[in-house]
């Protein structure tokens, strides 16, 4: 579940954030495919998820980051970050992206997309009509702007990165909270990346484990998803207001010279 680009990205602006304990699960774990194996149940994991995260309309989600720089020396520091999502598919999405250094908002209502930095009392609009999927792939590709967990709007559909995994095992099971998850391991290019998903029939990610094997230090980024999926709001949320005294900003395109 995992783009390099996409999650070193994020954690560089929001300089990642704290997470939860897991404990292992007293059942019996399957047994780890062979290294550099790529393990067809573990994929075919990968696809029920994303099945079932196309499935979901209406939900929010709350993901803790925790993330780590690697000073010249070798010493690791940890930052950490929170972020909120709140989406009414197939064309609405407000996220808040929230570090002690950065706040971030992001606003779409299936008719212009904002982006608002409070801090600046600065916002920039684009207008644009798209689905979730068309509008993520837009912001990144034509502004370099990257909205947290856009990989599950992702999942599920043909852009989903499978071809990409040169190793995929089952680790066994993990209690994240008070879901039991199943524990998958992946490897592709230069990043090694764990997910727990939860069991049953309606799979949803609760933690994710990025590591960075091209440094020698192996910084690691950490993510926990809480999920709600009978959310109370209004679709009113997706549609941004100015604050008093804020000003429009224009967002440059990457296309300009």
């Amino acid at each position: 579940m995992v783009r390099k680009k996409l999650v070193l990205s994020l954690l560089a602006v929001m300089l990642a954030a704290s997470g939860i304990h897991a404990q292992t699960a007293p059942a019996a774990a399957a047994a780890p495919a062979a290294a550099n194996a790529v393990d067809p149940a573990s994929i075919q994991a990968l696809k029920d998820m994303g099945a079932h995260l196309q499935t979901l309309t209406r939900f929010s989600v709350s993901t803790d980051l925790t993330g780590e720089r690697v000073l010249a020396d070798g010493q690791k520091l940890q930052h950490s970050a929170v972020a909120h999502t709140d989406v009414h598919r197939p064309n609405m999405l407000r996220v808040k992206m929230v570090s002690p250094r950065a706040v971030r908002e992001i606003f779409y209502d299936g008719k212009m997309a904002t982006i608002f930095i409070p801090a600046q009392r600065a916002y920039s609009t684009v207008e644009f009509t798209g689905n979730l999927g068309e509008l993520i792939s837009k912001l990144e590709e034509k502004y370099g702007v990257e909205i947290p967990m856009d990989d599950m709007f992702l999942w599920g559909t043909p852009a989903a990165p499978l071809d990409k995994i040169e190793s995929a095992m089952n680790a066994g099971q993990d209690f994240i909270d008070h879901d039991l998850c199943d524990h998958y391991a992946f490897r592709q290019g230069n990043v090694d990346w764990q997910i727990w998903i939860t069991t049953g029939a309606k799979p949803l990610p609760r933690k994710l484990v990025i590591t960075n094997r091209s440094d020698e230090a192996r910084p690691q980024s950490v993510q926990y998803f809480d999920w709600n999926l009978k959310p109370t709001f209004k679709d009113s949320i997706f549609k941004f207001t100015p604050p008093k005294g804020a000003t429009a900003v224009e967002l440059r395109s990457l296309e300009k010279k």
